[in-house]
């Protein structure tokens, strides 16, 4: 396959030998370090050695807190919670993360993938009525909503509350939830935009914990299928998502969730997996 390469040419060549001699490296590596935005010896620090700690405050992201009280509400007073999710890689492990992250506190939830031929893409009508005949109080959607306005009302009509955590650019007007989670948001002052929508689910579960006083591993243990995610929606491998590629790629190879290790055995492979065999396998 034929690649085409463009080079980006940098005019502040005191910005790319500043940082050609603050990590001792060659201009020309500098250059393309530059031109990818990398400037300083810090952002370059959080570039090569990401670190968790790096991870933003989920607080940041609007309705985030609304959004931990309402689930709180759901867990402490026994409601049924329903997961909802797209049925693409990055909405099936944003409903596996966040079924399993909070299946931890209640036994009240379940989850539900719509049919992509007869519901199409998206929150459904037929998903909607799913949760009322089985008496769901509150639905979470992961990786979907954040245009569907007219299914957040219907659910409202119901007596069922929504909580909206998307990735995708939203229309004019916001869906009248109980909270909408996305970094795209005009009103969002959230500092990264670009996060998959397992990723909206794994600030949700950060969020949840720091709240909740409880040990960082309980959602952390869940970076696997936030890499899964970013590999597969494409998102960029930058700040937060670069943290997450990283340190889920490691789990991944080290101690990987269990659905992903059946996955791994049917695949036959033996060596360590790239970033790369994930995006193609």
């Amino acid at each position: 396959m034929e690649k085409r390469w463009v080079h980006h040419q940098h005019t502040n060549r005191e910005v790319i030998d500043e940082l050609s001699h603050q990590l001792t490296i060659d201009s020309n590596l500098a250059e393309i370090l530059v031109n990818r935005g990398i400037s300083s010896f810090e952002e370059a620090r959080h570039f090569f050695r990401p670190q968790l700690a790096h991870l933003h405050d989920p607080f940041l992201m609007k309705d985030m807190e609304t959004a931990i009280d309402r689930i709180d509400l759901a867990i402490s007073t026994n409601q049924h919670i329903l997961i909802y999710g797209d049925y693409d890689v990055d909405g099936t492990t944003a409903v596996a993360l966040a079924y399993q992250f909070f299946h931890q506190f209640t036994k009240n939830i379940a989850y539900y993938i719509p049919d992509r031929h007869s519901e199409g893409y998206g929150i459904s009508t037929q998903g909607i009525d799913y949760a009322k005949a089985n008496s769901f109080d509150l639905i979470i959607a992961l990786d979907c909503g954040i245009r569907s306005n007219d299914k957040v009302a219907y659910a409202n009509s119901l007596g069922i509350d929504f909580i909206i955590c998307d990735h995708h650019l939203p229309g004019v007007e916001i869906p009248n939830a109980v909270a909408v989670l996305d970094p795209k948001r005009e009103d969002c002052e959230y500092p990264f935009k670009e996060l998959s929508g397992c990723g909206i689910g794994f600030k949700l579960a950060q969020a949840y914990c720091m709240v909740k006083d409880l040990p960082d591993e309980l959602y952390e243990r869940y970076l696997d299928l936030c890499m899964i995610s970013i590999a597969a929606d494409i998102v960029p491998i930058v700040d937060e998502n670069r943290v997450m590629a990283y340190y889920g790629l490691l789990k991944l190879n080290e101690n990987p969730s269990t659905g992903l290790k059946a996955l791994m055995q049917i695949s036959g492979k033996t060596e360590s997996y790239s970033i790369m065999d994930v995006v193609f396998m």
